[in-house]
């Protein structure tokens, strides 16, 4: 579990100090909004858990599965002491009830809609497919509300550097984006992870 707050420099956060600190099934178990906090959403199965295990250099702090839809809740995870990185369950599994997609639905947006130490939602994309009209919504929404968000494209290593450039402009041009407002990620090779970090870091004094 990471520790008090320490002494550290204005916008630097040591990704590495990071503990679990609650799983939440209903809006009302929400922790106290003190610290700023940042949500990572995406698609089923598009590697949200690879991502924050690989931002924090663990191997396990997110419990990974080859079945999409394992994630029921939001998950708290504090990170030295300065902020939330909160992973959300996955959208677009069609492989589970109505009931259970109505229920992360209704937490999901619930939790996004009226958190007010949201600072950013972290919105991850397969850059090896189109884009998906689930994360064109998502996008469209959090630009409708005006939260803060960054797109992360993940499984970069997946494709060579021309198909990757190419994949990476078609989202951009989809999602009307610019390129420096997305960053290119592999959870294997470690691309992205510093500019993350970076940005991420960036809100933990918002």
């Amino acid at each position: 579990m990471a520790g008090p707050e320490e002494e550290r420099p204005r916008g630097w956060v040591n990704f590495g100090n990071v503990g679990f600190f609650r799983s939440v099934y209903h809006l009302k178990n929400l922790p106290d909004p003190l610290l700023p906090e940042i949500a990572f959403a995406g698609r089923s199965n598009v590697g949200k858990s690879s991502l924050i295990n690989r931002l924090v250099n663990r191997r396990d702090l997110v419990k990974t599965s080859a079945r999409p839809g394992k994630t029921q809740c939001l998950n708290f995870f504090l990170v030295d002491g300065a902020l939330y990185l909160v992973d959300l369950p996955g959208y677009g599994f069609a492989r589970v009830s109505l009931d259970m997609r109505s229920s992360w639905r209704e937490l999901t947006t619930g939790y996004l809609a009226n958190r007010p130490n949201l600072a950013c939602v972290v919105v991850l994309i397969d850059i090896r497919h189109a884009l998906k009209d689930q994360d064109r919504s998502l996008i469209e929404w959090l630009r409708h509300n005006g939260l803060s968000f960054v797109v992360v494209y993940t499984k970069a290593d997946k494709l060579t550097g021309n198909r990757r450039t190419a994949n990476a402009a078609a989202l951009d041009a989809a999602l009307h984006l610019e390129p420096a407002r997305r960053i290119l990620f592999s959870a294997k090779t470690g691309l992205g992870v510093a500019e993350l970090k970076t940005v991420l870091a960036s809100y933990s004094e918002k």
